[in-house]
């Protein structure tokens, strides 16, 4: 949910100082220096220790490609193409080129496998388990977000096994390089795709840290998400939102003349969703659930307070803030087709009643079929999740699921149980969307923290013996570590490092 054309906000910012990609030269490591200290780093130097500059041993790697390395400080940084089979099971079947970043610290470092689910950014950002673990970042963009499409699309060759299998060779090619220990992670779809690889592939990592994950084990079965919408927040704030999202409802036909004015002005169009009768019902009903996964119960004050009262302006104008009049044009779909086309095939989607709109919609929470151009055939396959959901209960080996309180997708969550070792599922007091391990309570914050220090192999002997010691062990930097609550698809759980 969101607005569409907005997904991919830049969720953390690295400001380069490094001169010249590849021309800085410093100190060798030092690798008798205490794990995570400065001194064990060595990022900023040219030669990895090998007497080959780390570029160049990338690059080595057969089907490994380089787009661009960027000036960053206390880095290197390397945007990449590498060659995937499009399909595993039949690797004479075709290729493409699938992009990654690297953000290289130290191949005496750990390394942190992150996924988004969707495009990869190529500003150079850092997620918070690096962070943690002042560690080394791989990012993969997944499979058919374009660029890493391949051409022509076989449609029925995405899929989470066929993701995972990317993220294996991806890892197998690199673990060459650096052989520390390796942590997955991700935010939302992005955690999503770090559990499946964990699932196929669990001898990969080390350690997997999902945040904000949905885990839709029965795509017919949605009362979760409306018992969650019934008690979020507070009463008076629930009742603010509510009326403004009927209040757009109420007033379709002037507020659909507006949309149509800037459809017409931006040159959108509503070929696949069908008409704009529909897309602007959507957007509409997305608003509540919007509201909760991005915003705050303090921002409830945003929220036009009599609804009734407002201006078909002020109504048109708070829809658009919150879900996006953009999300379910043409141009704004287009993008998200691969994360609507999985939707429908294995992830599933929420569908809510919405009880206080009264007999106003129309349409009903649509499903993804509306938003995949009809050319491309879908089948639902409603064995996929139950299957993951089960290994995961059952089976989960240092795993560790982070959820904001107040997030509508933490209504169908991963859940831990007898079998797992070493996992944790952990909720963010007041928290959206944009849930991490830092807004834990005390307590859940010191235990997340020396888990991941621990799986990384940087635990200190003191944060061993008392895991209220552990702390991150690079600074948070604004620039670099600053995060907002994630953005992505409608309806769909969005991007998060």
């Amino acid at each position: 949910m969101g607005k569409a054309l907005r997904w991919l906000l830049s969720l953390a910012l690295l400001i380069g100082a490094l001169g010249t990609a590849g021309a800085a030269t410093a100190a060798e490591p030092d690798t008798t220096a205490p794990a995570g200290s400065p001194a064990a780093s060595g990022a900023t130097t040219a030669d990895d220790g090998t007497g080959t500059d780390i570029k160049d041993r990338i690059l080595a790697i057969p089907g490994m490609s380089l787009i661009q390395e960027k000036p960053v400080d206390g880095y290197r940084y390397f945007v990449l193409d590498y060659t995937q089979p499009v399909d595993h099971r039949h690797p004479s079947r075709g290729t493409f080129e699938q992009r990654i970043t690297l953000l290289h610290k130290g191949v005496d470092r750990p390394t942190v496998f992150f996924t988004s689910g969707y495009n990869v950014s190529t500003t150079p950002s850092r997620s918070e388990p690096a962070q943690i673990v002042d560690g080394n970042q791989v990012s993969l963009e997944y499979r058919y977000f374009t660029p890493s499409r391949p051409d022509p699309a076989d449609w029925t060759k995405l899929d989470i096994r066929q993701a995972a299998s990317d993220q294996h060779r991806v890892f197998a090619a690199l673990k060459t390089i650096y052989p520390r220990r390796w942590l997955a992670t991700g935010g939302s779809k992005g955690g999503m795709t770090a559990t499946y690889y964990e699932r196929f592939y669990p001898h990969d990592m080390d350690g997997v840290v999902a945040y904000v994950a949905p885990d839709d084990v029965v795509n017919t079965e949605d009362s979760s998400y409306d018992r969650f919408l019934a008690t979020v927040g507070t009463t008076a704030c629930r009742e603010r939102v509510e009326a403004v999202q009927r209040e757009a409802l109420v007033r379709r036909q002037p507020l659909e003349r507006k949309y149509a004015d800037w459809a017409r002005a931006g040159g959108y169009t509503f070929t696949t969703v069908g008409t704009l009768d529909k897309a602007y019902e959507a957007v509409v009903l997305d608003y509540v659930w919007a509201y909760w996964q991005y915003s705050l119960l303090s921002d409830c004050d945003t929220i036009p307070a009599d609804a009734k009262a407002a201006t078909d302006q002020q109504i048109y104008d708070s829809i658009d803030a919150i879900s996006g009049f953009s999300a379910y044009t043409d141009q704004g779909l287009a993008q998200y087709t691969p994360y609507y086309y999985q939707a429908g095939t294995q992830l599933g989607s929420p569908d809510i009643r919405q009880p206080w709109l009264g007999g106003l919609s129309r349409y009903g929470y649509q499903p993804p079929r509306d938003f995949v151009p009809r050319s491309i055939p879908m089948r639902f396959d409603p064995g996929v999740m139950p299957e993951v959901d089960n290994w995961v209960r059952h089976h989960a080996d240092h795993m560790l699921f982070v959820y904001g309180q107040n997030d509508p997708w933490g209504s169908e969550r991963f859940q831990v149980g007898q079998g797992s070792h070493d996992s944790y599922v952990f909720t963010a007091p007041g928290a959206n969307h944009g849930a991490d391990v830092a807004g834990l309570q005390a307590a859940q914050k010191a235990k997340a923290t020396a888990r991941i220090l621990d799986w990384a192999g940087v635990a200190t002997a003191a944060v061993q013996q008392d895991e209220s010691k552990a702390k991150p062990l690079a600074p948070f930097d604004r620039t670099l570590d600053e995060r907002r609550p994630p953005r992505g698809p409608n309806p769909g759980p969005a991007l998060v490092p």
